[in-house]
C-alpha cells in the first residue's frame, strides 16, 4: 500500500480542525464586500454603494445568523458545525471581529468617502457648515414635514419604553424641566417618522453649485428643543436597534401557509432583540438604559461615529447625477441567431441558447414567456417563483396567458426571505388572473428555477424549458452573473415536467433521466461526480474538477473534495461567500485552491466541471454546495451537453481562476488574500473580460 493511501487511512477527515465555521467565514465575506469601498478601480458613488451594502449584509446576519445562534442557546439547543465551535463561542468571536470592522467602516466613510466625495462638490453639511438660508430653509423643512409627523414619547410610569420597530431610527433625549403636567421625566424617546426620507437634499439655489444633502438625524438634533415646549434638551443621541427577523412558522400544525405568513410578517418588526448601535458621543448612563431595555449585553452595543442607519445613504446615489463617478452602462449582448430570428421557438428548435447575465440580456427569457402567452399554439405554461419583483415583467406574461386562456401554473416560494410580503401579492394577483398557484412543498423551499412551456406542433406536444441558476427578476439580472439555458432537448422537458408534477401533485418520486434533483439526486450525484475523478486520479489518469458556488458548508460534500485532493485530483473552487473547507493543509488539502471574486457585480452562478477522464462533464444549477441546498431544498442541477457551449463555460470559469484583481484566495486558517498581478503580469479582471466579450458598450 502507498504512503499516500497509509496518510488517508490515519487523517480523521471529520476533525473540526479542517472546517471554517459558516457564520465566522460568512463575516469574512461581508469584510470582502467593505474592502471594496477602498479599491479605486472602482468608480467613487460605486465605493459608497459598497459601503452601504456591507451595512446592508450585517444587518440581514444579525437579524437571522446571530438571532440563530441566540435562539440555539435561549432553547437548549445548541449545535456544533463540523468545526465543532459551540454556539456562545462563535457569538464571541462575531463580537470580536463585528465590532472591528464597524470600527473600518466608519473611518472608511469619514476619512475617505466623504472627503473624496466633497473633493468631488458632493457634500453632506453638518449642522456647524449650514448657512444662513440654508438653516432657515431646514427650520421650514422641520416645522412643515418633521414636526407634524414626529410624536415624542416621554417616559414615565404612564408612558412606559415603546416598542420600537426593527432597525428603525430613534433618538434618545436627556430633559430637564417640568412639562404641561408638572411632571419631571427626564428622559424621553423620539422614533423618526418612517415615511421621511433619511437623508435631504438642499435646493440648489441655496448652495454654491453642486450637492449638498442633510441627515434627517441632523434636523432632529437641531430642533429637538421644539418637540419640548418649556423644557431644556440637554443632550439628543440617536439609535438603533436591530432584531430577529426570521420568521416561525410551524409548517404542522398550519392549514393554509399563506394566512400564517401573513399573520407572521407584522411580528417581524417586533421581534427578539439582536444589537443596538448608538451615536459614539451618547453618555454611558443612556446607553446603559437602551441595554437593559431591550435586554441585551454590553457586547451587543455598537457606538458609531456617524448615521446608525448607514445603508439608507444608498438613497443619495439616485439624486446625483454624476455619471463620471459611476460605471458607465452597457448594453447586455444578445446571441445572433435570436436577434435574427422572429421566434424564440424558431431559435430553440436550430439550437439550444445559453445565456450568462448580466454580460448578456435576460430579454429573451422574458420574450419567450411572452410569445408563449400570446401563441394560439401554446397549450400550457408551469413557472416556478422565488424571488422576481413587484413590478415583473415575468408574472405580467402569466398574468396575459391565464387571462389568454392558457393552463397556467405557478409555484411560488411564499418563504423566499424578505421577498414574503411581495411573494403574497403576486400569489393573489396571479390567482385573480385565473392562474393555478401552488406554495410547493411543506418543509422544502422550492428554490429551483423552471419554466415548462407545453406547445401543439402538428399531431404532437413539444416541451420548451428554461432553466436557471438566478431568479426570474429582471433587476437582479442587471446586477448578478448567473446563467440562462434555454432549450426543447425532449429528455430535458420531461425531466422538468416530472419535478413539476411532484411538486404540485403528490407521489413517489418520479426517475429522471438528465437532471439531478434535490432533495432526491443531486446530492448523491455530486459526491460520486467527485469519487469518480478521484478514481481517475488513483489510476494515474488526469483529474480535475471545477465548482462555483455562492457557499460551500455540506460536510460530505466537503469530504468528498479532501479525499479527491489526497488522491491528487486538481480542485479549483470559486466561492463566493462561506466556505467551511480550509484549502492547502499538507496530506489533506495541498491540492484544493479556493477563491472568492467580488466585483462590480454580484457572483451568483452554480456551475459544477468535471474533467472525467476527457469525457467532460458540466451542469449548472440553482444550488449552492450547502446543507439547506442540497437536502432541505427542491433544486435543480442541469447539463449542458453541447461542446460549444461546454467549451465556453469551461473557458469562463478558466477566466475566474486567472482573476488577479477581484479574486481573494483563502487561506488555510480561513483569512482571505487580494490576488494582486506581479511586475510583468498580465492584467486580469474576470469580470471586466466578460463583459467585454459577451456585452457592448452602450
Amino acid at each position: 500500500m502507498s504512503d499516500a493511501s497509509n496518510e488517508e487511512k490515519i487523517i480523521d477527515l471529520t476533525s473540526p480542525e479542517y472546517y471554517i465555521n459558516r457564520e465566522l467565514s460568512h463575516l469574512q465575506f461581508n469584510i470582502r464586500v467593505l474592502e471594496q469601498a477602498l479599491d479605486e478601480s472602482h468608480p467613487l458613488l460605486d465605493r459608497l454603494f459598497f459601503l452601504c451594502i456591507f451595512s446592508k449584509n450585517l444587518d440581514e446576519f444579525y437579524e437571522v445568523r446571530v438571532a440563530n445562534l441566540t435562539q440555539q442557546l435561549t432553547f437548549a439547543r445548541e449545535q456544533a458545525g463540523a468545526d465543532g465551535m459551540h454556539p456562545q463561542q462563535v457569538l464571541s468571536e462575531i463580537h470580536t471581529v463585528c465590532s472591528a470592522t464597524v470600527d473600518r467602516q466608519y473611518h472608511i466613510l469619514n476619512d475617505t468617502i466623504l472627503p473624496q466625495l466633497a473633493q468631488e462638490n458632493i457634500h453632506f453639511l453638518r449642522r456647524a457648515d449650514w448657512s444662513e438660508p440654508q438653516r432657515e430653509w431646514v427650520r421650514a423643512y422641520f416645522e412643515e414635514s418633521v414636526q407634524p409627523l414626529v410624536s415624542p414619547i416621554g417616559l414615565d410610569p404612564s408612558h412606559p419604553f415603546p416598542r420600537l420597530v426593527n432597525k428603525s431610527l430613534n433618538f434618545i433625549v436627556a430633559l430637564e424641566g417640568k412639562d404641561a403636567f408638572g411632571r419631571e421625566t427626564g428622559m424621553a424617546i423620539i422614533p423618526a417618522p418612517r415615511s421621511l426620507p433619511r437623508i435631504v437634499r438642499i435646493p440648489d439655489e441655496l448652495t454654491t453649485g453642486g450637492d449638498h444633502f442633510i441627515f434627517l438625524s441632523s434636523i432632529i438634533h437641531e430642533y429637538a428643543d421644539d418637540l419640548f415646549p418649556g423644557m431644556s434638551v440637554k443632550g439628543c443621541y440617536q439609535f438603533r436597534v436591530t432584531r430577529n427577523a426570521d420568521l416561525d412558522i410551524d409548517h404542522e400544525d398550519t392549514a393554509d401557509l399563506a394566512s400564517a405568513l401573513e399573520d407572521e410578517l407584522h411580528s417581524r418588526n417586533f421581534g427578539e432583540e439582536m444589537r443596538l448601535e448608538v451615536a459614539d458621543n451618547c453618555p454611558e448612563d443612556l446607553a446603559n438604559f437602551l441595554l437593559q431595555q431591550f435586554n441585551l449585553e454590553q457586547n451587543d452595543l455598537y457606538r458609531v461615529n456617524g448615521p446608525v442607519n448607514l445603508s439608507r445613504m444608498m438613497e443619495v446615489i439616485g439624486q446625483i447625477n454624476r455619471p463620471d463617478l459611476q460605471y458607465p452602462p452597457f448594453t447586455p449582448g444578445l446571441p445572433k441567431h435570436i436577434k435574427f430570428n422572429k421566434s424564440i421557438f424558431e431559435s430553440l428548435r436550430e439550437k439550444d441558447v445559453l445565456l450568462l447575465h448580466p454580460f448578456e440580456s435576460f430579454t429573451p427569457v422574458v420574450d419567450l414567456l411572452r410569445e408563449a402567452a400570446k401563441d394560439p399554439h401554446v397549450r400550457a405554461i408551469k413557472q416556478t417563483l422565488y424571488r422576481t419583483g413587484a413590478k415583473s415583467e415575468i408574472v405580467n406574461a402569466l398574468v396575459d396567458a391565464a387571462r389568454n386562456g392558457k393552463e397556467v401554473t405557478v409555484v411560488i416560494e411564499l418563504r423566499a426571505r424578505f421577498d414574503e410580503e411581495e411573494n403574497l401579492y403576486l400569489a393573489n394577483r396571479l390567482q385573480e388572473a385565473g392562474a393555478v398557484v401552488v406554495y410547493g412543498v411543506v418543509g422544502y423551499k422550492t428554490h429551483a428555477k423552471m419554466m415548462l412551456i407545453v406547445r401543439k406542433e402538428g399531431d404532437r406536444y413539444k416541451r420548451y424549458v428554461h432553466l436557471g441558476t438566478g431568479n426570474y427578476h429582471a433587476g437582479n439580472a442587471r446586477a448578478y452573473t448567473d446563467y440562462s439555458f434555454m432549450t426543447c432537448d425532449d429528455s430535458i422537458g420531461e425531466d422538468v415536467h416530472k419535478v413539476f408534477q411532484q411538486l404540485t401533485g403528490m407521489g413517489e418520486a418520479l426517475r429522471v433521466k438528465k437532471l439531478f434533483h434535490a432533495p432526491f439526486t443531486l446530492h448523491k450525484k455530486l459526491i460520486e461526480m467527485i469519487d469518480r475523478e478521484r478514481a481517475h486520479a488513483e489510476d494515474g489518469k488526469p483529474a480535475l474538477i471545477r465548482m462555483k458556488a455562492n457557499g460551500l458548508t455540506e460536510p460530505k460534500v466537503i469530504r468528498a473534495l479532501y479525499k479527491a485532493s489526497q488522491a491528487g485530483v486538481a480542485v479549483e473552487l470559486i466561492i463566493r461567500g462561506m466556505c467551511c473547507l480550509r484549502p492547502g493543509i499538507p496530506g489533506v488539502s495541498e491540492n484544493i485552491r479556493v477563491r472568492s471574486v467580488i466585483g462590480r457585480f454580484l457572483e451568483h452562478s452554480r456551475v459544477y466541471y468535471f474533467l472525467n477522464n476527457g469525457k467532460d462533464e458540466i451542469y449548472a444549477a440553482s444550488a449552492d454546495l450547502m446543507e439547506r441546498n442540497l437536502l432541505n431544498r427542491v433544486e435543480t442541477a442541469f447539463p449542458v451537453e453541447s461542446n460549444k457551449l461546454k467549451e465556453r463555460m469551461k473557458s469562463e470559469l478558466e477566466v475566474y481562476m486567472r482573476d488577479n484583481c477581484q479574486a481573494w484566495d483563502l487561506q488555510p486558517d480561513g483569512s482571505y488574500l487580494r490576488a494582486q498581478p506581479a511586475a510583468e503580469e498580465e492584467v486580469v479582471k474576470a469580470q471586466a473580460i466578460l463583459l467585454e466579450t459577451l456585452a457592448s458598450a452602450s
